[in-house]
């Protein structure tokens, strides 16, 4: 998440936390530092995981006051081990204080994610299999979840509603049809689009393949179906098995064939990882 991105897209969300987080003012650190003092805090591991989000982290602080200074051991995307020093952060004690915990809110659910994904990836490395998140996000941290999944070695579905067609149960249903639905999507949408279809038995799937869908979801499907369904399609659509996948039962599907396994635990079931502001103390 380079500096563009975050001043154009995480900006905004970022001080929408903090000023969930205060109000008016904090009243606790204002009774307690009526000026500025400088002073220094450390950002220690509690945990063994993948850690994603310390741009977030830092931008916190930044838009606090943008003379704190953050000097990082680690990197997104980096293996933490339990007591690690991460970072140091200089600043005025008064900034270091409010925005301790909209800091930590961020880099311990985005690290947390990050962590879930690596664990789940590992499943499917050397299968030619990728896995997905999915739009099961926490309502205003989408762009951050989802960077934590790339970070943690997962890659992104549609970012949103607005970035490819995938045809649900409720949409065949409203359109009348698998076949119906996929000529409606093909004649309104612009040819670089490709069209997802959910099915979810193996009459379905044939009905998608004829239609000439570009890529199938096998949803909530036994695994025999699911490699009767990969003969069936025979290399003619795309395919992306979905449906309550979580680190448990994700090895089983890894051998199947299908290009994507898409899981929504990846950002709504992922615990956060454990992580601490600690030591802070006025310095010279």
């Amino acid at each position: 998440m380079n500096s563009i991105d975050m001043k154009l897209n995480a900006d905004h969300l970022i001080m929408q936390a903090l000023q969930e987080d205060i109000t008016s003012e904090d009243v606790s650190t204002n009774s307690i530092m009526r000026d500025k003092v400088e002073g220094e805090v450390q950002l220690i591991c509690k945990q063994d995981g993948i850690i994603a989000g310390l741009e977030v982290f830092a931008r916190v602080f930044e838009l606090l006051d943008d003379s704190t200074v953050i000097d990082f051991q680690c990197k997104d995307g980096d293996a933490v081990k339990n007591g690690q020093l991460m970072a140091t952060v200089r600043g005025d004690i008064r900034v270091l204080l409010s925005g301790e915990r909209v800091a930590l809110n961020f880099l311990q659910r985005m690290s947390g994610i990050a962590t879930y994904t690596n664990s789940i990836a590992k499943f499917l490395e050397g299968t030619g299999t990728k896995l997905l998140d999915t739009r099961k996000t926490t309502p205003n941290m989408r762009l951050f979840e989802k960077y934590s999944v790339k970070v943690g070695g997962g890659y992104n579905h549609r970012y949103n509603l607005s970035d490819g067609i995938l045809l649900k149960d409720n949409h065949i249903g409203a359109a009348g049809g698998i076949t119906k639905a996929i000529e409606m999507a093909k004649e309104y949408a612009p040819f670089v689009r490709k069209i997802e279809i959910e099915v979810e038995n193996l009459d379905m799937v044939r009905e998608a393949v004829e239609a000439g869908a570009d890529i199938i979801m096998l949803d909530n499907m036994s695994v025999e179906d699911m490699e009767e369904a990969i003969k069936i399609i025979d290399g003619r659509a795309e395919t992306e098995c979905s449906g309550n996948v979580t680190r448990e039962n994700i090895e089983k599907l890894a051998g199947i064939g299908v290009d994507y396994i898409s899981s929504g635990a990846l950002t709504h079931s992922a615990p956060i990882m454990d992580i601490s502001l600690k030591n802070l103390h006025p310095i010279e």
